[in-house]
């Protein structure tokens, strides 16, 4: 018996043996997962830490303190902080690479945290880009309502504060801020029946099926976007474009800074040179494929002439003026804009009055041609931030015959519209011109964020109007009835430079780097 009762100690010793191993490499696991969320969730904390210093000061990228030497793939750093949890425990640390901005007038941060307990060789590494979403982030945001006919497609996100009717096909999100609303008969209601947020008629089949459409893209109610802040971006741009330069750096930090009107002209701030009741009257910017621009001084428009060369009173000013290093031009009046043939560079371009007193005296900014970069890659950025509107004026696509017209750029109206107009300024009891054929297409390329009305296009009735051109389904029609608006995704991240934000920061995406930098 004794030596089967060996056998059995010795074959449950080894037993024993085994499971304590198992048993002990289950607790070494378990303790190693639970210390790698901790680093984890410490390396993250990093990450919040530095979106909140952003929201004290955006351009600090050096964790408040000076001369610090630069890694040229991760920034500014190493900043190491202790990260002491609820309990006032110091637990570990986390170290932080700030890497500013790449591109001219972006918000966008990329912060590295590398998470590390107290005693433990182990770290976890989290990258994200920080930043406030610009009103580039839309296809189209509108405080008013928005209508899309069948013979328009909406790329990119698109919303409205009040409601979309939505006819056409959409390659993103349709939001709406409320969950109904009663559509005006010129943006495809009747003025009286409530419909919902997002919405298509059913008498639209095509070129997509109102009744069989997916509308899983369509979001409605949501929050809205407040549109009220941006009253404070031409402000911001002014100052920016007065900093620019040493003539005008004095001001800019004034506090009366955005109602003083210099008479000093420079590369990026254009003096008022009209009455505010004058809207014929400004500068003309024609952007070359070089990065840099011509001026001219508008003297005088009548809108029912073509092209833009008949349409205006046109006196050169000075030709190849580099682009300003802040990528800002400020007009202290009415801007007309136009491609040489094409565009190289970044730049926003604004237009205010800052002095008006009120909105028929506010500055727009007018398209008078097409309007293309040199490059869709986010190299090339456009952007426009009108006081009151953006105005595709009747002069800037081809008279007659076939074209493809395009536009490239992110278009702001503060307090006015986004428009091809109606009627003419120069006439306003007549229709502008219409272009129906098959063979005449007009491509927007970029964002579009307007305080009233959005339209490229306008159903005149079924009686001759002015210019407008008949389309025998529709009527006559004022603007260009093939169009297409095309969001430029690069904005999303890449946005003109100083181009108006949404909100406060916020992180635009993370991921964790599985080895440390």
């Amino acid at each position: 018996m004794i030596p089967a009762l060996l056998s059995i100690i010795i074959a449950f010793s080894i037993m024993a043996t085994a499971v304590g191993n198992i048993v002990f490499s289950n607790i070494f696991v378990s303790s190693n997962l639970v210390k790698s969320e901790q680093t984890f969730n410490i390396a993250e904390a990093g990450i919040n830490y530095y979106m909140w210093h952003l929201d004290y000061n955006s351009t600090d990228y050096e964790d408040g303190q000076t001369n610090i030497t630069q890694d040229p793939n991760l920034g500014y750093g190493p900043f190491v902080h202790q990260y002491i949890d609820q309990n006032n425990v110091d637990e570990g640390t986390f170290t932080l690479w700030i890497k500013p901005p790449v591109v001219n007038g972006s918000t966008i941060v990329t912060v590295t945290s590398i998470g590390q307990l107290n005693g433990d060789k182990q770290t976890r590494t989290i990258q994200a880009q920080i930043g406030s979403p610009s009103f580039a982030s839309f296809g189209v945001a509108s405080d008013s309502a928005l209508w899309f006919g069948n013979t328009e497609t909406a790329d990119g996100p698109i919303f409205s504060n009040q409601g979309v009717r939505m006819d056409g096909p959409n390659t993103s999100t349709v939001t709406s801020a409320n969950s109904t609303y009663v559509p005006s008969y010129s943006l495809g209601g009747d003025g009286v029946t409530s419909e919902p947020g997002v919405w298509c008629s059913t008498t639209v089949t095509s070129p997509v099926d109102c009744s069989t459409r997916s509308k899983s893209s369509w979001i409605y109610p949501a929050s809205n976007i407040d549109f009220n802040q941006v009253n404070n971006s031409l402000c911001n741009l002014k100052k920016i474009a007065l900093a620019n330069n040493s003539a005008t750096s004095s001001i800019s930090t004034q506090s009366n800074a955005c109602t003083q009107t210099p008479n000093t002209m420079t590369s990026s701030y254009l003096p008022s040179r009209s009455f505010y009741s004058d809207q014929r009257r400004g500068y003309l910017i024609e952007l070359n494929s070089n990065d840099t621009y011509n001026l001219y001084d508008v003297n005088n428009e009548n809108d029912t002439l073509t092209p833009y060369t008949s349409a205006l009173g046109l006196s050169l000013v000075s030709s190849n003026i580099p682009i300003p290093s802040s990528g800002v031009i400020f007009a202290e009046d009415n801007i007309w804009v136009i491609s040489n043939p094409t565009f190289g560079g970044r730049v926003t371009i604004a237009a205010g009055r800052m002095t008006a007193s009120s909105t028929f005296s506010e500055a727009d900014i007018s398209i008078a041609g097409p309007l293309i970069y040199n490059a869709k890659d986010g190299s090339d950025a456009i952007g426009l931030v009108a006081q009151n509107s953006v105005r595709l004026e009747p002069y800037a696509p081809p008279a007659s015959g076939a074209f493809n017209f395009e536009v490239d750029g992110a278009l702001m109206a503060i307090n006015g519209n986004v428009w091809y107009p109606g009627v003419y300024r120069n006439n306003p009891y007549q229709c502008t011109r219409g272009w129906t054929a098959a063979d005449q297409q007009f491509l927007f390329y970029g964002s579009v964020a307007t305080r009233q009305t959005w339209t490229w296009t306008w159903l005149d009735g079924p009686y001759p109007c002015g210019d407008a051109a008949y389309d025998p389904v529709n009527g006559y029609i004022s603007g260009i009835e093939n169009n297409t608006t095309q969001y430029d995704y690069n904005l999303e991240f890449n946005p003109p430079p100083h181009y108006p934000d949404i909100s406060g920061n916020s992180i635009l995406n993370w991921r964790e780097i599985l080895t440390r930098p």
